[in-house]
Parts: C-alpha cells; structure tokens; sequence
C-alpha cells in the first residue's frame, strides 16, 4: 500500500519538472518527424536491427563471472530448461547452460560457489524463469535469504509456478519476520498442499512459533505432524521427512527444559539414521596383469600367510575344472580377453592366441 511506504523528501510527480536550461514546451507540441536521423537507410525511421545494435553499444559489458570447469557439458540439463534457453544467441545459451549446470551440481555441496555461477547465469538471462529460479534456489542454501526471497518471487511471477512456498517463508523467518512466515504458511496450507510440502510448511511454522517464544503452539505443531502423542518409540525410521520434524521436537524439548525427553528423541533419530547404520564390505583387489585374486572380507586384513591360502584355495578350483591346468589356462583367459577387445585373432582350434598375447590398449 502506498499509504505505509516512507515518503523523506522524495519529490512527487507533479513536481517532476524540467529543470535548467531545458525547453518548457512553450512553443507547442514538438513536430517529431524533424528527429529522424539522417544517416539511416532512405532517411527513414531506424530498424530493428539497428535499434538493438543500439542497446547492445549503450549496454555495460557483462562481467566476466567465474571460469566454467570442464566438466560442465549443456546437455546436461534437462530437457524442458534447454529448450527455454532457445531464445538466446547460441554462445550465450552454451555459456549460461554450462553456469547452471555447475549451479545445480554445487549446491548441497558448495553453495557459494553455486550461488556465483547461478548470478553469471543471471548476468546472461535475467528474463529466463529457470534461471531467476536457480539464483534462488542457490542464494537460500548460501545463507543469502533476502536474494533468495527476491530471485523465488521474481521466478513464481515469470513462471506462474506457486511452488517454493515453504522456502519463502522461511526466508522471511530468517530475516527476522516470523509474523510475514507464519501468515505466508497459512496460505499456502488453504491450497491443500501434498504431504510432503505440508511437512515443510509445519516445519516452518514452529520455528517461527519459537521465534516468537510460543513454544507450547510449536510443540503442538510437531506433535500433530507426528501423530498427536508421539513416543520415540513410535519414530517411523522409513519416512526422512518425520526425522527430520522429530530432529526438530527433539530440539524444541531441550530448548523447554525437557531434557531427559529431549535425550531419548535424539537417541531415536540417530538410531533411524542410515549413516549410522553398521556396513560391511568386502573388497576385490585385483594385481595388474595377473590373474591372481585376493579376496579378504576385512578391509583391514593384510596378513600375506591368509592370502596365500587364499590364492591356493582358489588356484586348486580352478585346477578342478575341465580345461584348467596351470599355464594354459592363463594363456586361455588372456586369449579370450584379446579375442573381445578384438586386438588379436584366435586360431580357429581354440588353442589360445600366439605371439606375445594381448597388445596394450
């Protein structure tokens, strides 16, 4: 509303005059044939061509924007997001294809490098929905919430999209307004979102209930989003999202003081966590142009007398079977390898290939 915006000593519109030694169009309305400017083709009025060769000369140079690693390939993006980049001049839309690529690449992982390419792709195409959309998108895993807010509202109005309703008012909660958050997720909860969006929603209505030091109604929230009286027994491991909002009660709980409640929530989400889950592997090594295998089901075990008896094990298998026997079955296995790499013709026999075996590729 334009009654609550501060007016200071801005100057009105009708204030707005020419000033200085500019005409006051006393003289009439102004004949705007007489500015046709003579060096256009016929005297006429200038093309389209040269008014954008116009704006591109008025136009301040793009910035040069962070170098493209080499592993940015364009045709990485998804379908849908190359094809709004058509209207672009073809270098261009390489170039802004490539910063988006390293954009959605980086992001869990090293935002503010993600955020910077996602800006140079904004310097390129600022008109271009999917890019505003990857701005902000990057500016909120940077900590960046006023860009973030800013880059999702310009997206959602270019693109019509009613999505990232959950991000925006968490923006709004992070820059210090939980009354705005909580109002912004009351809407978004009248449109019946899906589950998952509803989580996130009430995710962020509690921490602004506990930005405005209502704990008892951010209790309520999370307890209602895990099933009214939730025990931590009850904490259903297969669901990432309820983790996450029992990660967030268990929080709240120690914030109010509960803390021995607080302790056995934290025990349960990180008893559901899968990277606290006990894996164990088993690791093939494998001895560069020999057919030795040492298999050991403890990455630790180096001792060389268990892979000795290892290997004889398996060499006495091996001998077991029709065909193997010692030096011939490795010629074998080499000819058959060179046989598929198609580097070397096996004799019509089956009797091995000759010469010095399979040549390196």
């Amino acid at each position: 509303p334009q009654g609550g915006r501060p007016q200071g000593d801005r100057p009105q519109w009708q204030d707005r005059r020419p000033q200085g030694d500019r005409p006051q169009g006393s003289g009439g309305p102004r004949d705007w044939r007489e500015r046709r400017p003579s060096d256009h083709r016929g005297g006429g009025r200038p093309t389209g061509r040269d008014r954008a060769g116009a704006e591109q000369d008025r136009r301040p140079p793009l910035p040069p924007g962070p170098a493209l690693p080499e592993w940015a390939d364009p045709r990485d993006l998804d379908r849908a997001v190359r094809e709004s980049l058509r209207g672009l001049d073809p270098r261009n839309a390489e170039r802004v294809a490539g910063h988006l690529v390293v954009a959605g690449t980086l992001v869990d992982d090293d935002p503010e490098t993600a955020l910077a390419h996602a800006r140079a792709a904004r310097d390129r195409a600022s008109r271009v929905a999917v890019v505003r959309e990857a701005v902000g998108v990057a500016a909120y895993h940077a900590g960046d919430f006023a860009e973030a807010a800013r880059e999702i509202r310009a997206y959602r109005r270019m693109s019509g999209d009613v999505g990232y309703r959950a991000v925006l008012a968490d923006c709004e909660r992070a820059l210090g307004r939980p009354e705005v958050a909580l109002r912004l997720v009351a809407e978004a909860l009248t449109d019946s979102p899906d589950a998952q969006e509803s989580i996130e929603l009430r995710l962020v209505e509690a921490g602004a209930r506990r930005d405005l030091g209502e704990h008892a109604a951010a209790r309520l929230v999370l307890e209602a989003e895990l099933g009214g009286r939730p025990t931590p027994g009850s904490l259903d491991a297969t669901d990432p999202h309820r983790l996450r909002v029992a990660a967030a009660y268990a929080d709240l709980l120690q914030e109010m003081g509960e803390e021995q409640l607080a302790e056995e929530w934290h025990g349960a989400v990180a008893a559901a966590e899968p990277d606290d889950m006990d894996i164990e592997f088993t690791e093939l090594e494998f001895e560069d142009e020999d057919t030795d295998v040492a298999v050991s089901t403890d990455p630790s075990d180096t001792d060389g007398a268990d892979g000795d008896a290892d290997r004889s094990e398996l060499e006495e298998s091996l001998a077991g079977e029709p065909g193997n026997s010692g030096a011939g079955f490795d010629a074998e296995v080499e000819a058959e390898v060179a046989e598929l790499l198609g580097e070397t013709d096996v004799p019509a026999d089956g009797t091995g290939a000759s010469g010095d075996g399979p040549a390196s590729s």
